[in-house]
């Protein structure tokens, strides 16, 4: 038997990634939520499925909603923070709203457990998630802000109504190819490169994004050194 903090023994051998108890029940969570859904997980089966006593749970989070709040809150959080790096760091605009839609769709694509599939639970909409409604705004405005920069860069041309929109839509697109992947049990295809390309093709970019890409991947590496993420 091992502990997972001071006085507070584990049931079994570590079975989640993660470098803490607290990391390991986000993970464990994240699943469930993802499989099982929100109301059909307690925090009993989330216990289980880390090897903890359900008491010693509560030594990381005090609820369930907790947890989730947790979980959604580092969905936007990371891109959030990002976004203000790669503007304080970029002059190029066409160069910027590659980078953001490429590291946002990254991090989406490689979470281990597809949470964006959770943003549409009726729950998310109350007053306990409103933390995570305000910072998933926040981080529309900042794409729609450069949206509007690289549709001027392209020569002014507004597509149509709602055009600053799309990439952030565009990004949230691969949430819905991994549930379709997921259901289907196959790999999904959808890569962050071919979104955040076709980002630049709403905004009116009719040239070859390779120099396009290379610079956001450039950028995005120098901002991953400078100012790594933090864990959940």
């Amino acid at each position: 038997m091992t502990v997972t903090g001071v006085g507070r023994p584990r049931l079994s051998t570590r079975r989640r990634p993660g470098a803490t108890a607290r990391e390991e029940i986000l993970d464990a969570a994240a699943e469930l939520f993802t499989t099982r859904g929100f109301t059909g997980t307690s925090t009993r089966m989330i216990a289980d499925a880390v090897g903890i006593r359900q008491a010693s749970m509560y030594h990381h989070f005090a609820t369930k909603d907790d947890i989730l709040a947790t979980l959604l809150l580092g969905t936007v959080a990371g891109p959030v923070e990002r976004a203000e790096q790669i503007r304080l760091n970029c002059e190029d605009p066409i160069v910027r709203m590659y980078a953001l839609a490429l590291f946002d769709t990254s991090q989406l694509a490689a979470a281990r457990w597809n949470l964006g599939a959770l943003y549409l639970l009726p729950e998310v909409s109350t007053e306990r998630f409103a933390d995570f409604r305000r910072l998933r705004n926040e981080l529309m405005v900042r794409y729609s802000s450069f949206a509007l920069d690289a549709l001027r860069a392209n020569g002014g041309s507004d597509c149509g109504p709602g055009t600053p929109e799309l990439p952030f839509r565009l990004v949230e697109a691969m949430i819905g190819a991994r549930s379709d992947a997921n259901s289907r049990a196959r790999t999904f295809v959808l890569t962050p490169h071919t979104i955040a390309a076709a980002s630049l093709r709403t905004l009116g970019w009719s040239g070859p994004t390779e120099s396009i890409a290379h610079s956001a991947v450039a950028l995005l590496d120098r901002l991953a050194e400078s100012h790594p993420q933090p864990s959940p």
